[in-house]
């Protein structure tokens, strides 16, 4: 009987390689230490609630989830391409106005930039759109926030907008992250929508790992030491293989694979509440702006897809980013995010929200730094593993994806040397 191609790890890179190597004919075996599949890509339900671990959304233009993803199946639902950003004490609405032109004069005049700044803003949208995605990938890298100064754009603009914004996608606020990051997710916004499936985020890996082969993904299992042809569980038990491919987390690589050097990580904390009404007009995101308070985001799920929340309730999903907020302790954090978030809607109003969750995602985003060059790294080790996750490319769920896919490659281009029949 041949032996497995053993993943260790159903994130999904590692069910995106697995899918891809039962797709040619390659027995595979993926074993996760947690109860679920997924990795970082979770749902819990609370009350009737689906709660993200972390906020999340699929970008449905991220073109390694158009190749592997069946979008209706998840049965998607969008935000609204644009924003809400505190200004001022204020919020004021910003849209995108190639995809909202009737509401493009509003937001031309929104106080959250000059009409120059704009003007330069739609500059960046044709300099990402311009070329292949892999050529944009290519350019030269520099920080994000030195890429948007030699772009022309004010302080104001950086931080009253792209800082907020793009610190929810980073999750960092000094946008230290390269500018290739930037400009792929830039031209992400520009092509597709930011969506949520009805089932949570949790059933993208649920909807990939249901393609495989019946009896291929086993959850609840341990690894204790692992080699390049084989995996010994924390019972004891041998499992061999044909090739070992490392699916886990930046952070976890030394614990697992002897010599690894772990990737510097990013932290979020999530704040969940049921409230009976939303607060917001629509399904869009609101920035702090330039508050100083703890709240970088807030959203309202429930507005994008209504099974996040029971009928007659909404839930309102708070990021907090910056490391100054998150290093308070749980209750202070809370009790901060109240504050604000009653100078937003009315402290009456918030006071009536009922707190369901508060979750620091502690490894939620691999860092990226402008000298993090080339992005797509090796998938192959020099002790002849294989690797994945999205410290192998872009942080992403298209980068998780991506380097699932060049295992999947690369597992299959050492086919002869590994005995592995493919069809």
């Amino acid at each position: 009987m041949q032996l497995p191609v053993v993943v260790v790890g159903a994130g999904l890179a590692g069910l995106t390689c697995a899918r891809d190597l039962a797709a040619r004919g390659v027995q595979v075996l993926v074993l996760e230490a947690s109860d679920a599949v997924g990795g970082r890509v979770r749902t819990d339900v609370v009350d009737g609630f689906r709660l993200d671990r972390g906020f999340q959304v699929l970008q449905t233009a991220y073109p390694e989830a158009q190749r592997v993803l069946d979008y209706p199946g998840l049965g998607l639902r969008a935000f609204e391409p644009g924003a809400l950003v505190r200004v001022g004490g204020r919020f004021a609405k910003v849209v995108d106005p190639w995809r909202r032109p009737l509401s493009a004069l509003a937001s031309a005049f929104a106080p959250v930039g000059s009409l120059a700044d704009k003007l330069r803003t739609a500059g960046l949208r044709r300099r990402a759109l311009r070329g292949s995605v892999d050529s944009v990938l290519e350019r030269p890298a520099r920080t994000t926030r030195t890429f948007l100064a030699e772009a022309g754009l004010s302080d104001a603009m950086v931080e009253r907008f792209f800082r907020p914004f793009y610190a929810g996608i980073f999750l960092e606020d000094e946008l230290r992250t390269s500018s290739r990051v930037f400009e792929f997710t830039f031209r992400m916004f520009a092509e597709g929508d930011a969506a949520l499936p009805a089932g949570g985020m949790q059933a993208i890996p649920e909807q990939i790992a249901a393609e495989l082969p019946g009896g291929s993904v086993r959850t609840g299992v341990r690894c204790r030491t692992i080699g390049v042809d084989h995996v010994i569980l924390d019972d004891g038990a041998r499992v061999d293989a044909r090739a070992v491919v490392l699916a886990v987390d930046a952070h976890a690589l030394p614990e697992v694979l002897s010599g690894a050097s772990a990737s510097a990580t990013k932290q979020v904390t999530q704040i969940h509440f049921a409230a009976e009404r939303s607060p917001l007009p629509g399904r869009l995101l609101a920035l702090g702006g330039d508050e100083a308070g703890p709240i970088n985001d807030l959203c309202v799920p429930s507005d994008v897809q209504p099974t996040y929340a029971p009928p007659g309730a909404s839930l309102v999903s708070v990021s907090v980013v910056a490391a100054e907020h998150q290093a308070l302790d749980d209750a202070t954090l809370e009790r901060s995010v109240r504050t604000q978030l009653g100078s937003w809607f009315g402290t009456d109003v918030v006071a009536t929200w009922r707190t369901l969750r508060l979750l620091r995602v502690r490894h939620a985003l691999p860092e990226c730094p402008a000298d993090d060059d080339p992005i797509a790294k090796p998938v192959r080790l020099g002790n002849g593993a294989f690797v994945c996750g999205d410290h192998r490319d872009l942080p992403s769920i298209h980068g998780a994806m991506a380097s699932g896919r060049r295992a999947a490659e690369a597992v299959l281009a050492a086919a002869g040397g590994l005995g592995l029949s493919t069809t």
